[in-house]
């Protein structure tokens, strides 16, 4: 609402001389004019006087705006000055529990049993929970190998699948399963492996054309083409006697598990239509003081030193437990062996049904004779 500004009627009094009747009596009583002739100029004074008064009234309408253009807004009865505030002293909305980037951020933290726990809290958090982003993060830093190009299930079900407990011997031949260990998770970045039964390069590496079966028995290993690139998860097996079923049987084999992290997830594989068939296998007729077992990409070979480096991890000769290490693209078991007659080693493979047959599990197995 605009100012109104009331003209003070003092300020025109003040301009008219009020001492003026005054002096005009006194001097009526010294003999000046009749009483009549002073009250005619008195008269005549207020007159002014409120003339004056209308005129000031007329002004301070004059400056006010039309009623219909009035604003309604109350004005402020008290009003003071407002001095300038750093941003931290200004009123920040208030803290939320259900944050998502907050959340999101401390499950990177969380393990993987921790993240279900927290899914169960409530709806708010079980949906949250099943962000793939979440689990594609605790998957690949648990598993500490690098994100592969493509995978054919959510990252929930991989991460599931590789910390739920479960082996190969979980779903079949349970009977003839003793004990294993989990050694890791490696990346193949090509799709050809390289298979050793011991930890020392040939003089010359086979060739992906050459018999599988012949470069075996020839030289103790082999080239494997068409593997199914992406990770792997790699056990260390200990089962009885493949040969009978005997309880009284003492003899025991030694298995390099490796498999794609999917397979256990895929239906051709749960529903046992999928089987392990042989790439060819090994008598060696003569003491052994190691069953080794070895799996490398073949394109990352070069970078794979730590394997064989033997001293590093093998342990002493009178050592007997069994012994794995691997690199981000290869994967070993040695077991050092009391006396004995040799060994029986074997290799083995499964292939995905369809069209492109890729190589989802490998086996390298060693039985003493």
């Amino acid at each position: 609402m605009a100012n109104i500004t009331i003209a003070n009627p003092l300020f025109y009094i003040n301009q008219f001389d009020t001492q003026k009747p005054i002096e005009r009596r006194r001097r009526s009583r010294r003999g000046g004019k009749n009483g009549a002739e002073i009250g005619q100029e008195e008269a005549g004074d207020l007159s002014f006087f409120f003339f004056l008064f209308e005129a000031a009234a007329a002004e301070a309408r004059s400056d006010d705006p039309a009623p219909a253009q009035r604003s309604t807004k109350r004005k402020r009865a008290i009003s003071s000055c407002t001095s300038p505030r750093s941003a931290f002293l200004t009123r920040h909305s208030e803290f939320s529990w259900y944050e998502e980037d907050v959340w999101t951020e401390v499950a990177k933290y969380l393990e993987g049993q921790d993240l279900v726990r927290l899914g169960t809290t409530n709806r708010w958090f079980n949906r949250l929970m099943t962000e793939q982003s979440i689990w594609k993060y605790a998957c690949l830093r648990d598993l500490q190998v690098p994100r592969p190009r493509h995978v054919s299930f959510s990252w929930k079900q991989l991460y599931v699948s590789a910390f739920d407990g479960t082996h190969s011997y979980s779903f079949r031949q349970q009977e003839k399963h003793i004990d294993w260990i989990r050694i890791g998770a490696f990346f193949f970045d090509s799709p050809v492996a390289l298979l050793m039964e011991n930890l020392g390069l040939p003089k010359t590496l086979p060739r992906i054309e050459d018999d599988a079966v012949k470069c075996i028995q020839d030289h103790g290993c082999c080239l494997l083409p068409n593997i199914k690139t992406g990770i792997w998860i790699a056990d260390l097996q200990l089962v009885r006697c493949p040969v009978c079923n005997l309880n009284s049987c003492e003899g025991t084999m030694q298995i390099l598990d490796a498999r794609h992290a999917e397979l256990f997830l895929e239906e051709g594989y749960k529903s046992g239509a999928w089987k392990y068939y042989d790439i060819g296998s090994l008598k060696i007729a003569k003491p052994c003081r190691s069953a080794t077992g070895v799996i490398i990409d073949l394109k990352h070979l070069n970078s794979c030193g730590r394997l064989f480096d033997v001293k590093s991890w093998v342990g002493a000769p009178s050592d007997w437990q069994p012994k794995a290490t691997l690199c981000l693209h290869a994967v070993a078991v040695n077991t050092n062996l009391q006396p004995n007659d040799g060994l029986n080693v074997k290799f083995q493979a499964m292939r995905s049904s369809g069209a492109d047959e890729k190589v989802v599990s490998i086996r390298i197995s060693q039985q003493l004779i």
